[in-house]
């Protein structure tokens, strides 16, 4: 029986491996002996506790604590190797930039250098080769594929293989030969939606504070050193309550992103990511005012859904 493209990508979510070439990813690299400690300062996370060999997700904010990106940090032996949408990535280059001055540190950029490849699946770290990559997401750990050097990466869904950008073409065509499925990547917004992960640019847009995206746990140290931002983010925490959660909802049917969520005639957020799951039917999420609770009914134009905490 031959299956159709969108029954053989579930398949291999289930069963094997799809590959997705996330290249378009905007890339940054930092050098220098006080670049852990400048990136520190500017990002809500805790660069300088990172060892080599391990990652961690982190945000940029503006000095109201407002996001300006999200990024991915993950520290080499010689240097820290920065991930982030490509919206953002005029932001975060701007902020770091700007905290550089004073330190020993240069900024360098690396989207057009490297190319980034995305396996997603239970079987990713075997076709990658890379079966002794520490488990704990962001770990990192140097492999050869299609004979090609990569850096691979662990993830919540599978492995990140990053390359030169010459070669991510051959190290594609090895992972395919090897059993994964070429895929584009709208196989990952299934699962990422499933995990309940919003996505800069989508799901969350500058001005939107961590907590209100529930990044705190992912995103934000409590314990490190001062960042921009870190006041608002500190009182919001201890003191505050948010006007807005990142929810999930459980879809009564078809809805498309960018359609109003109601309840009871007032308007309180919108749809801005949706997929079919094969596990949990139709669903998406919203940023929605703190009065529409999980538990509670919504409208989504022409259907219903009910409010959910995330991950699904």
């Amino acid at each position: 029986m031959v299956l159709s493209a969108q029954s053989a990508i579930a398949q291999a979510l289930t069963g094997g491996a799809v590959v997705v070439d996330c290249s378009e990813l905007g890339k940054l690299a930092l050098t220098g002996d006080e670049a852990a400690a400048a990136l520190s300062a500017v990002v809500t996370n805790d660069v300088e506790a990172l060892a080599i060999g391990e990652g961690l997700y982190a945000a940029v904010l503006t000095s109201k604590g407002g996001m300006l990106g999200d990024l991915r940090v993950l520290r080499a032996a010689d240097e820290l190797l920065l991930d982030t949408q490509r919206s953002a990535l005029q932001a975060v280059f701007d902020v770091i930039r700007h905290g550089l001055l004073g330190h020993r540190a240069e900024l360098h950029k690396r989207t057009l250098e490297c190319g980034l490849l995305r396996l997603a699946g239970p079987q990713a770290r075997e076709l990658a080769g890379v079966g002794t990559l520490p488990d704990a997401e962001h770990a990192t750990m140097p492999a050869t594929v299609g004979g090609c050097a990569v850096l691979a990466v662990a993830t919540d869904v599978g492995v990140d293989l990053l390359c030169a950008a010459a070669d991510t073409a051959a190290v594609h065509m090895a992972l395919v030969d090897a059993g994964a499925l070429a895929a584009g990547e709208d196989a990952l917004e299934q699962l990422r939606i499933e995990r309940g992960r919003p996505r800069f640019g989508v799901d969350i847009t500058a001005g939107v504070i961590p907590q209100e995206a529930g990044l705190n746990e992912r995103a934000v140290s409590f314990t490190k050193g001062c960042y921009v931002g870190q006041e608002t983010v500190a009182r919001l925490h201890y003191k505050g309550r948010p006007n807005r959660h990142l929810r999930g909802l459980r879809l009564s049917g078809t809805a498309a992103a960018g359609t109003p969520v109601v309840l009871e005639d007032r308007e309180v957020g919108t749809l801005t990511s949706v997929t079919d799951s094969p596990v949990f039917g139709p669903i998406g999420l919203a940023l929605l005012r703190r009065e529409a609770e999980p538990g509670m009914t919504v409208a989504v134009g022409d259907a219903t859904a009910t409010v959910v905490d995330l991950p699904f």
